[in-house]
């Protein structure tokens, strides 16, 4: 059980609190054209596949820039790296605000706020860097619960649009948290003294070699690109197939999110407890089933609830991936966590263009959610299938901790 005295008498709280804010307002940025598409899109006419497109490039945009942002994190720090990322944020905000008058133009604002979504690469450095170890998963707990900065996007960014009567405003006001939390960030986070030495690139060449690392990319990104890629997209959904004002479409989007949101940490508290290959095949077995429920396009009110539990579920296993990445990549933590992050990144991209595609050439949101549905069920297959091997070489029974023999004999005698 942590010490919540002794957690607070370590670290440093000025930087843990600056990764809080950091990836809480990037994360707002980084999926506030979701909310906005809907907008979006009868200003430029856009058909199923076009919203889908634009929704999901800021998540590529995250994925490919996390690994650049990553690099800069060892060779300059997780503070100057953040606070080039967040002074990089306002270009795309401010292009939003003053210049995006056509389809072009907003391409490069959603390819370039994937910068927001890269700030995974210095606010959890940045944070656990200052804790040991029994404490580093709590402090990237609570840097990560930034997540939640898309319940500030999915709320208020329709609702300004609406006051307004422009959506170009959105990026303007948008600003405004960005560069506070830039002069918050400047003043409060500290790079640690016991930063890791710079990774190499032949590190990443030997991680990139052993299958588990592609198996963890997978699965990451499922729960955590589920995640991101039903933030982004479903406000698009709700505002298509229920006929959703896009401020209402937003606000149900935003229920759904709180789930995934909050669920994460018990997701990694649960699985150290059951272990983190119970809790995923669990997991993904609430995800297939929630959206092969979906697919039946069901009333809004049944399509809400199952969504919510499904975002839960995506929530809660981000956090179980990232209870076993540690245990087989003990030494190669840092490397793995870059690659693995930028994967979910990809996941989220892929997810709208699958909704949007299938509806476009179908008709129908039907197929895009079996489709997901029948996504989850391989990840369960995947799992069964080398959860055999990973028992008898790293891990514990169910996914836990696997103790040593010294350490068993000691509890015995």
């Amino acid at each position: 059980m942590v010490d919540r005295k002794s957690f607070l008498q370590v670290g440093h709280k000025g930087s843990l609190f600056s990764s809080f804010l950091y990836f809480d307002m990037s994360f707002m940025v980084w999926v506030i054209l979701g909310p906005l598409a809907v907008v979006l899109a009868n200003d430029f006419h856009l058909n199923a596949a076009e919203k889908a497109n634009l929704v999901a490039l800021p998540t590529l945009g995250g994925a490919v820039l996390r690994l650049v942002l990553g690099v800069l994190t060892d060779k300059i720090g997780p503070k100057l790296t953040g606070q080039i990322g967040l002074t990089l944020t306002l270009i795309p905000l401010f292009w939003g605000w003053q210049f995006a008058d056509t389809m072009g133009d907003m391409y490069f604002v959603a390819l370039m706020l994937g910068i927001a979504g890269a700030s995974f690469a210095a606010a959890l450095p940045l944070a656990s860097s200052w804790y040991p170890p029994q404490y580093q998963g709590l402090a990237m707990g609570i840097a990560g619960a930034g997540n939640s900065g898309t319940i500030f996007a999915t709320l208020f960014a329709n609702r300004i649009a609406q006051h307004y009567g422009d959506w170009h405003v959105v990026f303007g006001i948008a600003m405004i948290p960005i560069a506070i939390t830039l002069v918050v960030f400047s003043i409060l986070a500290k790079n640690s003294p016991n930063k890791p030495a710079p990774k190499t690139v032949v590190e990443y060449g030997r991680v990139l070699k052993q299958k588990d690392s592609w198996l963890f990319c997978i699965l990451y990104s499922v729960t955590f690109g589920g995640f991101v890629g039903m933030s982004t997209y479903l406000t698009i959904f709700f505002n298509t197939q229920y006929g959703l004002s896009p401020v209402r479409a937003a606000d149900f989007t935003t229920l759904c999110v709180i789930g995934g949101s909050f669920f994460r940490p018990v997701g990694g508290w649960l699985a150290d407890k059951i272990g983190g290959i119970r809790m995923l095949m669990g997991l993904y077995g609430v995800v297939a089933l929630m959206m092969a429920g979906i697919s039946t396009l069901p009333a809004l009110s049944v399509t809400t609830v199952l969504l919510f539990i499904a975002m839960m579920a995506f929530g809660m296993g981000n956090g179980s991936v990232f209870q076993l990445v540690p245990q087989r990549f003990k030494s190669e933590i840092g490397v793995v966590t870059g690659i693995v992050g930028a994967a979910g990144g990809l996941g989220g991209y892929f997810l709208p263009k699958i909704l949007g595609n299938v509806k476009l050439a179908t008709g129908s949101f039907a197929p895009g959610f079996l489709i997901l549905s029948a996504i989850a069920v391989c990840c369960v297959i995947l799992i069964a299938s080398v959860q055999g091997q990973w028992k008898r070489s790293w891990i514990g029974d169910g996914g836990k901790v696997k103790v040593a023999p010294s350490a068993i004999d000691s509890v015995h005698a």
